[in-house]
This record gives structure tokens, C-alpha cells and sequence, in this order.
């Protein structure tokens, strides 16, 4: 095994809006290096709070819940509200328009955003709603591994994003370790949830605070060390398969090029090609 070492670190900062609290660990200038995801936020909402009607196309989200709940609905008429643990996997396609918007008291959770091949950048779009009992999980000493996608110490999860992903929301108890499988060609970084004494691809590296994500070189393992004496480690550990085109992000679009941005826009506004609801 060849293990991967880091190679950069972001800390997401927080940033106080009129929807709630978001901490933005992916953006615009991370593309090139974590193709194929887009985008990557924790967020914290709580009534009057939430995220109303917009639109979206080119790409998939997942959205999961670490506390609360979140009420989904969007123009075609699916609605349901997605609990702590559960994870709301949506395809944007070629044009979505929904809403998230917060249950009673503070409700916090993630949504990544995975780009689409340019091939399946104008497919239907879909919603799932996933409960936290169907996801699979996997055990080993001192190391619980909840499969969302992908797989993990020999279980695999039955969900699959059209970009091939792995997501596993590992806890690791006080002075455990763990060594986790992934495809030598694929990206992969890890986002820590709790604990501030994680030690992330060599024993010997520095340990990383919480809502640091924290991105790997090459290899075919990441290692993991939780060097706390008392507090277990909770991150997200996330790979996946690079696409390799061009990506332009014009806030809830992401497509190939700025033309069809444009035409994107000019979809959007005038309701056509998947926004006919828009209007």
C-alpha cells in the first residue's frame, strides 16, 4: 500500500447570511485540484432561516443531516424532510428548482456538490431520500465507518452518485487508528467533524482542528490517527473518480463553458429546458 499524504489544508470559516450559518470548504479555486467535487459546506439553519425556492443544473448534491431535520420540496411536486443521519441525494441535471428549509430549533448538516460528466449535464433530474438504517456499516477495533457510498473494510454501500464517489463518516475512538482503501487515480480528502487531535496520511504530521478539510496527494491509502486520550475523531473521508474537463461555476450553475452559463441563464429566466416551472 502507497499512502497518501496532505498536501493542502482549508479551514472553512464560517460566514453569517440571513439563511443561517454556512462554513464553505470548497470553492472556486479548489476545482482544478478536487475534481470532481464542486463544492462543500456545513451549514446551520434554524427558523426563519433556510434555503427558499432556486434553481440548480449540471451536477449532483448530497445532503446530510448531522442534527435536525431539513424539509426538502422542489417544482416537481417530491417533498419529504430528510432526519439527522439521513442523506438527500439530488440529481440537478439539466435544471432543478427546490427548497431546503429547517425543521423547529438548529439544524446543521453538509451538502457536497459532484460535478456531472459533460454527457450527463442535461439528464432528468431526480431526488432520493436515503434513511440513516439503510446505510451500512462497518466496525473494526476502536473504528466505526457509517458507508454512505462506495465501500469500506469489505461493506459497500447499494447507493451510487453517476460520478463514482466514496463518502464514509468514520469515528474513531482515543488512541485509535485506521487505514482506509482508496482507487490510486481517484481524489480524495477528508473533513473533520469533531476533535481537534486527528492526525491525517503520516503519524509524524501535525493534527488538524475540526471544520479543517484537509486534501490528499496520491496513493492507494489514507491513514488516520486519533492521538486524543479522551475524545474520539469524527470526519468525512470523500474520493472520487476525476472527470477532467473544464469547470465554470456561476453560483448554483455548473457547467463546461461560459456559453452555456449563458444559455443557462437565459433558460432560467425565460423557463425553458428544464426551468419551465420557474416562472
Amino acid at each position: 500500500m502507497s499512502s497518501r499524504q496532505v498536501v493542502k489544508k482549508i479551514f472553512a470559516n464560517f460566514e453569517n447570511s440571513n439563511d443561517g450559518v454556512i462554513r464553505q470548504g470548497i470553492t472556486k479555486s479548489d476545482h482544478e485540484l478536487l475534481d470532481p467535487f464542486v463544492s462543500l459546506a456545513e451549514f446551520s439553519v434554524s427558523p426563519p432561516g433556510g434555503f427558499r425556492d432556486h434553481p440548480h443544473r449540471g451536477f449532483e448534491s448530497v445532503t446530510y443531516m448531522l442534527e435536525g431535520g431539513l424539509i426538502h420540496q422542489d417544482f416537481n411536486g417530491n417533498k419529504g424532510t430528510v432526519h439527522e443521519g439521513d442523506v438527500l441525494w439530488t440529481t440537478a441535471g439539466r435544471g432543478i428548482i427546490h427548497s431546503e428549509m429547517p425543521k423547529e430549533h438548529t439544524n446543521i448538516g453538509l451538502q457536497l456538490w459532484v460535478n456531472l460528466p459533460s454527457s450527463d449535464k442535461m439528464i432528468d433530474p431526480a431526488n432520493v431520500e436515503i434513511s440513516s438504517s439503510e446505510m451500512p456499516v462497518a466496525y473494526e477495533e476502536g473504528v466505526e465507518v457509517k458507508v454512505i457510498a462506495g465501500v469500506s473494510m469489505g461493506v459497500q454501500s447499494p447507493f451510487y452518485t453517476r460520478t463514482p464517489i466514496m463518502f464514509l463518516d468514520i469515528i474513531l475512538q482515543p488512541r485509535s487508528q485506521t487505514h482506509q482503501t482508496i482507487p490510486e487515480t481517484w481524489t480524495a480528502f477528508a473533513y473533520v467533524l469533531d476533535g481537534n487531535e486527528g492526525v491525517f496520511g503520516s503519524s509524524d504530521s501535525y493534527a488538524v482542528q475540526a471544520h479543517t478539510l484537509v486534501v490528499f496527494g496520491t496513493g492507494d491509502e489514507v491513514s488516520v490517527w486519533n492521538t486524543s486520550n479522551y475524545r474520539p475523531l469524527r470526519f468525512l473521508l470523500i474520493a472520487g473518480e476525476p472527470i477532467g474537463e473544464s469547470v465554470v461555476q456561476h453560483g448554483p450553475f455548473v457547467m463546461n463553458t461560459q456559453a452555456e452559463i449563458d444559455r443557462t441563464i437565459w433558460d432560467y429566466r425565460n423557463g425553458q429546458n428544464g426551468f419551465e416551472m420557474a416562472n
